[in-house]
């Protein structure tokens, strides 16, 4: 799915480029929220040299990451229907932390589905996928966190199959908040597939368990090409979990 492309703007990569300025105090928020107390948080911190951070900041992230549920789930409110889907947090659980973060930021609401992939609508592609595609409100483009690390099928274990979500992206770590649903089972977009010539895949991180037929009228719907025209709008996207 090298041709889908993510959408500008999410959690800094773990392991890699992004602990820039500001990083310390959104893991500080997110530990508050886990009910540690800033003062705590702040006490440790002041005993620590500037060597420590990173390490620290590794174990501050991963322990709010584990302490989430393991399989929230997700309400995808559009005009055609809701879709439902459950997420996997124990199997890629950096790419779901990200994008929890745009859906309890509200970054979902007025948000659309914009582009559907079909059999007849790819003819310069030779290996052939079904999807469509949302992105997040583009209002809030300047508000998109940064990029975050590929999470490959590889080693999640997860695959795509028909009602996976996985995450759109361009290079390896550069996806942000669009995402995809598959329409049947799309194999090519697991990690040594041949969709995206980097062989990589893409980011499996959920499924549909309720709302497959509101996905596929999305995919059913008039498009140019493969934008859909007009755009199926997503109200909001919320946790019912």
């Amino acid at each position: 799915m090298s041709d889908v492309s993510r959408q500008s703007g999410p959690l800094a990569p773990i392991g890699g480029e992004g602990w820039g300025e500001g990083a310390l105090d959104r893991a500080i928020q997110r530990l508050t929220k886990k009910g540690l107390t800033v003062a705590v948080i702040s006490r440790f911190l002041s005993v620590l040299s500037v060597h420590c951070v990173r390490p620290l900041l590794f174990f501050l992230l991963t322990f709010t990451l584990s302490a989430q549920t393991n399989n929230p789930r997700i309400r995808i409110e559009t005009p055609l229907g809701p879709i439902i889907a459950e997420l996997d947090a124990k199997a890629a659980p950096i790419t779901v932390s990200n994008f929890l973060r745009y859906v309890d930021g509200g970054f979902f609401n007025d948000a659309r589905f914009f582009r559907a992939v079909t059999p007849s609508n790819q003819p310069n592609n030779n290996i052939k996928i079904q999807v469509i595609q949302a992105e997040a409100n583009p209002a809030r483009e300047k508000d998109f966190f940064a990029p975050i690390p590929l999470e490959r099928t590889r080693d999640t274990g997860l695959h795509h199959l028909d009602g996976t979500l996985s995450m759109a992206r361009d290079g390896p770590d550069t996806a942000q908040c669009s995402f995809s649903i598959c329409i049947g089972d799309q194999p090519e977009l697991d990690f040594a597939g041949k969709r995206n010539p980097d062989g990589q895949g893409f980011a499996a991180f959920g499924k549909v368990v309720e709302g497959m037929d509101t996905a596929r009228k999305i995919h059913a719907s008039p498009a140019n090409g493969q934008r859909l025209t007009p755009a199926i709008p997503i109200h909001r996207i919320v946790r019912t979990k």
